[in-house]
């Protein structure tokens, strides 16, 4: 592909340790590429980079990374995975030890909101949850 388009996250000097970690959680991840200032790595076949660039700059939930979930079992992975040492938000929003903001959202909610009539009830549904439920989702849509 010309002119790829990726993600370089600027960490203190943990880029190594976070790209190792990221690599854990998700399949098909690998390291590509270390120096002391620039790691490159790859998850779930998509490149980012990871830079030591020092204390200047922190990460804010400006930015996030959306992992969409087919199944209960998939949030649960990236929920208990990537809150290790974090913490979690509301509505399926996470921060990681890193700080890096996450959003572990099941992949079947555009539909459930889409409804005009019963997308509300799944929007209150969620707003009381930290993780996703997607039982409790489907759920309110059927009450």
């Amino acid at each position: 592909m010309k002119n790829p388009i990726y993600p370089c996250l600027w960490f203190e000097d943990q880029a190594l340790e976070a790209a190792a970690f990221y690599c854990s959680v998700f399949k098909n991840s690998k390291i590509t590429e270390s120096t002391p200032m620039v790691v490159n790595f790859e998850l779930n076949g998509r490149k980012f980079m990871g830079l030591n660039g020092g204390p200047v700059f922190k990460f804010n939930e400006a930015v996030s990374f959306v992992v969409d979930c087919e199944t209960q079992d998939e949030i649960d992975h990236y929920w208990e995975r990537l809150t290790e040492g974090g913490e979690e938000g509301r509505c399926g929003w996470l921060k990681d030890r890193f700080g890096v903001s996450w959003q572990i959202v099941p992949a079947i909610l555009p539909l459930l909101m889409g409804d005009p009539e019963k997308g509300p009830k799944v929007v209150q549904a969620f707003m009381q949850m930290k993780k996703f439920d997607i039982a409790a989702l489907i759920s309110a849509v059927n009450d």
